[in-house]
């Protein structure tokens, strides 16, 4: 028999996005799986579009007393208030790489293929576009609340007028981005919103291993406006890109650095000038020491792709829809098996 699939409404302030679409949904119920969907205002998808297509529409929050054959289907984090945590879940946690709070997230669960990659850089570069947009625009004051868009072309359209209304004031020049990771799927997202945003090709520095394999931190940073860092952040120690003794450099041209990998309590942070994380209510905070030169503000939230959450759901639904069919088969379907054990190699390291 297969599954029954509850998806959960997110309770992740301003998160929009899905792991489920409607066009996903209808492909699970024709290959025989139950599929519920919790009522949230907030989803980028509407409840009567789930409805639509077969699912059964339940209360926000049932999934906590839902049978304990439900498969859980989320995107970020479970509230962390003590709640039991005995069904199957599918949804992101930073715990696997030892991140900040990995055995407290981890061991919640042991006592009871795709990615936003692109996603994440495409959205990152909007974010930080506007951010040296309003800097340029409006010296020292903090940035506003981010609005929700509905589309990324509406997301596009806001930054391709923030950055011309800048560009009089910057003597006509548009910023100057480097992109780490530039060759990855984070990367492509990020170098494919430079061009709908109408940035000049050669205003987009794109490094990759080639660039960075001497090791940092690079000097080379400190001469553009704008940093994206979207490497992915291995188990293994790499020299910092950038330290606060180069921000220090009285030349320095950067304002701006968005690190779409955002994991600033990793030891392996190649981006270690900054602390904690910002939001969309306030989407960007200083670095950890006083700079002299231009203002400088980091932009570190760890869902980014929800700018852009129907483009977003779409592709990462699609990508996860393969999966989500094998779900029948678990006990011996490979990307499940190993998603169990790396799980219970995790538990066994748990202080």
């Amino acid at each position: 028999m297969a599954p029954i699939i509850h998806l959960r409404a997110e309770t992740k302030p301003f998160e929009r996005r899905s792991p489920l679409t409607p066009e996903t949904a209808k492909a699970l119920i024709s290959a025989g799986y139950v599929v519920r969907v919790e009522e949230s205002p907030d989803r980028i998808y509407r409840d009567s579009e789930f409805k639509a297509v077969g699912t059964e529409i339940v209360p926000a929050g049932s999934w906590v007393n839902a049978p304990l054959d439900n498969v859980i289907l989320g995107l970020k984090e479970l509230p962390a208030d003590g709640t039991p945590l005995p069904h199957t879940y599918i949804h992101f946690a930073h715990c696997f790489k030892k991140q900040d709070g990995w055995a407290t997230e981890l061991s919640r669960f042991a006592k009871a293929g795709a990615a936003f990659g692109f996603s994440a850089g495409f959205a990152g570069t909007a974010l930080a576009l506007l951010s040296w947009a309003h800097q340029i625009l409006h010296p020292g004051v903090p940035q506003d609340k981010v609005p929700a868009f509905d589309s990324a072309s509406e997301l596009i359209s806001r930054v391709r007028s923030s950055v011309a209304e800048a560009l009089p004031l910057n003597n006509g020049k548009y910023p100057r981005l480097m992109i780490i990771g530039a060759l990855g799927r984070c990367g492509k997202g990020a170098i494919q919103c430079c061009v709908d945003a109408g940035i000049p090709e050669e205003s987009v520095l794109k490094w990759d291993l080639p660039e960075t394999k001497r090791g940092g931190p690079f000097s080379e940073i400190v001469d553009v406006d704008v940093l994206l860092n979207c490497v992915y952040l291995g188990p293994h120690r790499i020299p910092p890109f950038i330290t606060l003794d180069l921000l220090s450099t009285p030349e320095r041209r950067l304002r701006v650095i968005c690190d779409v990998s955002c994991d600033p309590n990793n030891e392996n942070n190649p981006i270690p000038v900054y602390s904690g994380y910002s939001s969309f209510d306030s989407p960007t905070i200083p670095a950890s020491g006083k700079l002299d030169g231009p203002e400088l503000r980091i932009i570190a939230i760890d869902h980014l792709p929800t700018m852009i959450a129907r483009e977003a759901s779409d592709e990462y639904a699609g990508l996860l829809l393969p999966s989500l069919l094998t779900l029948r088969d678990r006990e011996k379907e490979g990307v499940w098996t190993r998603a169990e054990q790396t799980y219970r190699e995790r538990v066994s390291e748990l202080p």
